[in-house]
């Protein structure tokens, strides 16, 4: 039995190489579609992946709330108006996002975990004779734990850090490369603005690209200074504390952008402990802060978790939808071949009957048919899988878009090659197996 298979399978060989561009041309469909198949769930398990890779980034059941600053206009506009009982203005007080939000945030939404409190100040930063412009990052502990940064070298902040204003600071990774090359910086010093602070600690280098930082709206923590929140307003800047020139906030001629910023804090995270409670504690997050705030809406609360949920939704569609238009090219691609195979069958059909008449079988006329078109179909798989991942790395240096090839793609797109050769196959193999051997030796 083994032996009849192969003899067939050398059958079709033969009549498949004795015709090499008719072979190559009914391929088409099928290395087409392969092709298709495989760059299409490269670029969707590449848009998958960067999703992960961003969900790694910011952290998972976190709300984040920004301060934004708003002039004279915007603040009458988003109170509706409002009398100010203090001072008889159209245009209520707010004394922005501070520490004491925080606190009364945390006294009323249940669940939260973890608290991050954050200043973000410009600098200059001096060490050995090099200055660079940079960021001091006022925080706490936890702000390490969100954003899941781990040390390199030295100790995050201790207790007794966090109070009194402590000279010290943890660096980013580009920071030792920038000042400190191959040094080991923990115990040394570095002069932020007019503060010397001394290091206790470096941060492992975080990967991420440019792209979606710029997507998530964070920093590149590689590039930034951290140091205790207390340090940040002691030692450096604290915009609660305001002056005569600080009353003229909505003046733009009187204070630069940096100067017209009212807010203590620049951003707060807090992570919820259940998901499934992550908007009801962002909107009650917005009903305390609008009340602290004299119903001035001078922040932004976002959900990045639920905003990349809905961005992998998208993409999910956006994948099944290519996935169709794949899988209709190896229809055609399939429709193609059986077309081609029934030609065959009809330019052929006195072979068959020389066949039979020497003793072949309608099985064995069916395996040498079927042959030719598994045949055919498996070496247009295989062209196509080289064309699909060729066109997924020049999709991804090109048009810059990450592409991932996994190997159950080309194995996926390599059966389903097969499996449109067999299906297809059989209908032509088997109108050829039923044809009449006396008929088919009178044929011209």
């Amino acid at each position: 039995m083994l032996h009849r298979i192969l003899f067939n399978f050398q059958l079709a060989l033969e009549g498949v190489f004795a015709n090499k561009l008719r072979a190559f041309l009914t391929a088409l469909g099928i290395i087409f579609g392969v092709a298709a198949v495989i760059a299409m769930l490269a670029i969707g398990t590449g848009a998958r992946q960067s999703i992960m890779d961003q969900m790694k980034l910011i952290g998972s059941n976190n709300i984040v709330i920004k301060s934004v600053v708003l002039d004279e206009d915007d603040q009458q506009q988003g109170s509706g108006g409002a009398q100010n009982q203090n001072s008889g203005s159209s245009a209520p007080w707010s004394k922005g996002l501070t520490l004491k939000d925080v606190t009364a945030l945390q006294e009323v939404i249940p669940g939260i975990d973890e608290v991050s409190p954050e200043i973000e100040l410009k600098t200059t930063i001096i060490q050995s004779g090099k200055l660079e412009k940079g960021r001091v990052i006022g925080t706490m502990n936890s702000f390490f734990s969100l954003n899941s940064l781990e040390l390199e070298s030295g100790n995050f902040f201790h207790e007794r850090h966090m109070d009194g204003g402590r000279p010290v600071c943890i660096i980013g990774k580009g920071i030792q490369t920038k000042f400190f090359n191959l040094q080991d910086p923990v115990g040394q010093k570095i002069k932020c603005g007019s503060n010397w602070l001394t290091i206790i600690g470096v941060l492992e280098k975080r990967i991420a690209s440019k792209e979606s930082l710029e997507n998530l709206g964070i920093r590149d923590y590689n590039s930034d200074i951290y140091v205790p929140i207390s340090t940040a307003l002691l030692r450096f800047k604290n915009r609660a504390h305001f002056g005569k020139k600080d009353l003229k906030r909505g003046d733009d001629d009187e204070a630069d952008s940096d100067e017209a910023n009212y807010h203590q804090l620049d951003r707060l995270v807090m992570q919820v402990a259940d998901s499934k409670q992550l908007q009801a504690s962002a909107d009650l997050s917005a009903r305390v802060l609008k009340r602290r705030h004299g119903n001035v809406i001078d922040y932004e609360i976002e959900i990045p978790e639920l905003l990349l949920q809905q961005q992998q939704k998208t993409q999910d569609t956006f994948n099944w939808v290519l996935a169709v238009i794949a899988g209709i090219s190896l229809l055609v691609g399939g429709i193609g071949i059986m077309n081609i195979m029934l030609a065959s069958v009809l330019e052929r059909i006195k072979e068959i009957g020389i066949r039979r008449s020497l003793g072949a079988t309608r099985i064995d006329i069916i395996y040498q048919f079927l042959f030719e078109a598994i045949f055919i179909s498996l070496v247009g798989g295989l062209i196509g899988v080289i064309l699909g991942v060729s066109a997924a790395h020049l999709i991804s240096a090109k048009a810059e878009i990450p592409t991932i090839v996994s190997t159950w793609s080309i194995v996926l797109s390599f059966g389903v090659a097969a499996s449109v050769g067999l299906i297809f196959g059989l209908f032509p193999a088997q109108k050829a197996a039923i044809q009449d051997p006396i008929k088919a030796l009178r044929s011209d």
